[in-house]
């Protein structure tokens, strides 16, 4: 794991390279970037000694001995076409909904293929990755970024895919309560502030992995209190039903799209 090669340099490669080398890690491995996202991939090599970019992709290829593919769905394909890789070579592919047999028949490549899911917080290595299949180099590296959660086939990593998509409706939640406040007089800085505070406060509470999540929304009521009130009054059983057919609808067209 000492040569990492990275094709697409976006947020989420950006927190990677991040994770492996920021505050103080001990001996962070090599790591070969692709020109593509050059802004990015440029400030990386600037701020860290083991990070370089490479003249093209097939150059990345060439240094890597795990290879990680961090672009997006409409643009792999694209990126992909006409790079050789070595059948010695293990890839790691972070392509949300592209299965390993349509990365390894675009590749016509032998290699080993893992796919993995990696959140923002691998920049902090507090971050619980999905990989599929099992995999010790790839797993190990999860491991040093927080946390490795090996899944038996790609079907069970979909479901995992699906739970990613529910992040920023979680962000527009707490964006559409905060503008609430504010139409009722609050000052819009100070309901961000409030409602920022109130929900990092919900965060450190998840860490107690001894209580279930029902459990955890039990703790924070009261019977007949506001937080019951609107529980169960706004996430009634439509909402909670609307929210299960959104999901098993997407599901349907990440198992149909690798099917």
């Amino acid at each position: 794991m000492e040569r990492i090669g990275v094709i697409g340099v976006g947020e989420i490669a950006r927190a990677m390279v991040e994770g492996l080398c920021d505050g103080g890690v001990p001996d962070p491995p090599e790591i070969f970037l692709s020109p593509r996202g050059a802004r990015t991939a440029a400030e990386l090599a600037r701020r860290y000694p083991s990070v370089q970019v490479c003249a093209d992709n097939q150059d990345v290829v060439r240094q890597a001995e795990l290879l990680v593919i961090a672009v997006r769905p409409d643009d792999y394909a694209e990126v992909l076409n006409g790079l050789r890789v070595e059948r010695d070579r293990t890839m790691v592919s972070l392509v949300a909904g592209v299965g390993i047999s349509e990365v390894r028949a675009r590749l016509n490549t032998a290699a080993v293929v893992v796919r993995a899911i990696p959140l923002p917080a691998i920049r902090e290595r507090r971050s619980v990755t999905v990989t599929h299949p099992p995999h010790p180099l790839v797993d190990a590296l999860f491991d040093r970024l927080g946390e490795a959660l090996p899944v038996p086939d790609e079907p069970t990593l979909n479901v995992f895919s699906a739970l990613t998509s529910t992040l920023t409706s979680h962000y527009w939640y707490l964006a559409t309560i905060t503008a609430w406040a504010a139409e009722h007089g609050v000052p819009a800085e100070d309901a961000d502030r409030y409602v920022r505070g109130l929900f990092q406060g919900v965060g450190r509470a998840l860490g107690d992995g001894s209580r279930s999540l029902p459990e955890l929304a039990q703790d924070h009521e009261t019977p007949n209190g506001i937080n019951e009130r609107i529980r169960t009054t706004w996430f009634d059983s439509a909402n909670s039903d609307a929210l299960t057919t959104a999901l098993g609808a997407l599901l349907a067209d990440l198992d149909r799209a690798q099917g």
